[in-house]
């Protein structure tokens, strides 16, 4: 692997009872038998589990990382599934997890707590002849070196401990990875370097470009989310990444980032992918990781809530054993039959639908059809407004933003990627960051939302009003700034435009440009007399990612002009269902 220069910080540890009910460092294996529990608030065990605890395996540079290993009992050799990310090994019995947990209202008592936080649970894998095993990667509580955010390194030392997994006795030579979050997002660098023993993926939401989905989505430093996981995620004995200090350094895609970007081309291994319209920080990446890959067996479901509840759902983990039986067991099971593409629709009312199968995302049936802009009457038209009308907003002054909406007569799915192509100026700066929002009316005009979790507590209603945005649906958004508008034309499509991040082209005074901004994938149903509202603001509609994360501030000043009709006709681009 080519050295990127990276930047470090100190990192601490103390294995206190927060990190979960096994933190203490006790190498050794023991036996669960049937109906033990962690404790009593978790599942108990259905069948007899073997714990191998604090495990030294050693890297290809000689750094030992430790891992945890369960498996069934008995001597027949069975698949493991690797759940890596830098969230302890006995994270998912920590009192956050089972707060943060228990405020979505979700049952602590459907898993027993062996599991690593976002990951599969032991339980029933291992009573389904599977064998799990939970690392603490490089840097992490007990293992050696200093912590790698994301990249290649990491997709190196999980190739290894892939390949380490594969020697075992116990072990069938077959390996699969599976998660959500950052559990996703280690499989897409994983699969990359191509570790001869890995049978098959599932990447469960995540993103899967560091610089684009992480820390400068639309070109802006948007670091929240990013401090908030190397302050709190990354502890250990040694160093751990400072990617605070290389998004200040590094404001531009270089080989820094380029390192923390998978390399898509190369992951050829099964996989299954499953991603939803709602999560505002892994919803781009997801489908782009899916898009992107070279795997000739890859399937794709996108469901209608939160990432955790959907992972734990009984009838998903039923299907997730099914593509893993046959790619890890061999079992000619019928898997090949399943829809290469599962999808839901949202209706925001109440009337959410799962399940509609297609060959491919967007569907067959799809048209991409572009509404046009119309300053003059702030609506939404397929016809391209004869005159320009501008419509413009000053940054500093309420509302601080313009909107456009339009009226469908009849029942309307929308399913796909929406874009928003704007001829647009600044009066005052030099720059403009805008942020787009996708909204849906209801007859009435009131602007509908959805809660992603099961909870509708006062608390979720609190936490979710100005932020959250991963709690609660409010629309398919994006953003972008201006000076980052320049297109990568081996990227982009009619659809999905991408930015190649790697220059700076700032404003003349009077100067109109084109822009185009992604927006995230959407899966909606509107009623008859149901609206679309666009909306075009300075700040950041919808707030920080998740709880306790700082929201990122707009550098904007000035007004903002958004041309529209004439030779300047902006429009939003939808995808709309045949």
């Amino acid at each position: 692997m080519s050295q990127v220069e990276k930047r470090y910080e100190p990192s601490q540890y103390a294995a206190t009872p927060a990190h979960g009910m096994t933190t203490e460092f006790k190498p050794g294996t023991q036996t669960l038998a049937p109906g033990y529990q962690l404790a009593p608030m978790f599942l108990p065990l259905s069948s007899e589990i073997v714990f191998e605890k604090d495990v030294a395996v050693t890297l290809r540079d000689g750094v030992t990382i430790y891992v945890d290993v369960f498996r069934p009992a008995g001597t027949e050799q069975v698949p493991v599934i690797v759940a890596w990310s830098p969230y302890g090994k006995s994270h998912g019995s920590s009192p956050m997890v089972l707060g943060l947990l228990g405020m979505l209202g979700l049952d602590n008592s459907a898993r027993s707590g062996l599991e690593k936080f976002e990951g599969p649970d032991p339980a029933y894998w291992c009573a389904k002849g599977y064998a799990v095993c939970n690392p603490d990667p490089r840097g992490i509580a007990h293992s050696e070196g200093d912590s790698a955010m994301f990249g290649r390194q990491e997709g190196e030392d999980c190739h290894d401990l892939i390949e380490w997994l594969a020697e075992q006795e116990w072990s069938n030579g077959k390996v699969g990875m599976s998660g959500t979050s950052y559990l996703a997002v280690a499989q897409w660098f994983t699969a990359a370097e191509q570790p001869p023993h890995l049978a098959a993926i599932n990447p469960w939401e995540g993103f899967s470009d560091i610089y684009r989905d992480l820390v400068m989505r639309g070109g802006m430093p948007d670091i929240g989310f990013g401090e908030r996981l190397q302050k709190q995620s990354y502890m250990g004995q040694n160093q751990r990444e400072d990617i605070l200090s290389e998004v200040e350094e590094h404001p531009l895609v270089d080989d820094l980032w380029e390192d923390k970007t998978p390399r898509f081309e190369q992951v050829t291994v099964p996989a299954y992918v499953v991603a939803s319209y709602s999560n505002t920080l892994h919803t781009a990446g997801t489908f782009r990781g899916w898009r992107r890959i070279a795997s000739t067996d890859k399937w794709l479901r996108v469901h209608s809530t939160q990432e955790w509840p959907d992972f734990y759902r009984e009838e998903n983990v039923e299907d997730l054993r099914r593509f893993f039986d046959r790619f890890l067991k061999g079992e000619d099971n019928g898997w090949e039959q399943t829809a290469r593409v599962r999808y839901s629709l949202l209706d925001l009312e109440g009337g959410d639908s799962e399940g509609h199968e297609a060959t491919e995302f967007p569907p067959t049936d799809v048209s991409s059809v572009k509404y046009y802009l119309d300053g003059r009457t702030r609506s939404l038209t397929t016809d391209t407004p004869a005159t320009e009308v501008p419509a413009e907003y000053d940054v500093a002054m309420g509302p601080g933003l313009v909107s456009f909406t339009t009226r469908f007569a009849e029942e309307t799915v929308l399913v796909g990627y929406p874009k928003a192509h704007l001829w647009v100026e600044a009066k005052g700066s030099d720059d403009m960051e805008l942020f787009v929002l996708l909204q849906k009316l209801d007859a009435q005009g009131t602007p509908l939302q959805e809660f992603t979790v099961p909870s509708r507590s006062a608390v979720l209603h609190d936490l979710t009003e100005k932020g959250s945005s991963v709690l609660r649906y409010k629309g398919s958004n994006g953003r972008l700034r201006v000076s980052a508008r320049h297109l990568d034309d081996a990227l982009s499509t009619d659809d999905v435009p991408a930015h190649s991040f790697d220059r700076v082209e700032k404003l003349e005074p009077e100067q109109v440009v084109e822009v185009e901004i992604d927006l995230l994938p959407i899966g909606l149903v509107l009623h008859a007399g149901e609206q679309v509202r666009v909306v075009i603001s300075a700040q950041n509609p919808l707030g920080p990612h998740m709880p306790m994360t700082r929201d990122y501030v707009a550098q904007n000043k000035g007004q903002h002009v958004i041309h529209t009709g004439g030779s300047r006709p902006s429009y939003v681009q939808l995808p709309v269902r045949s």
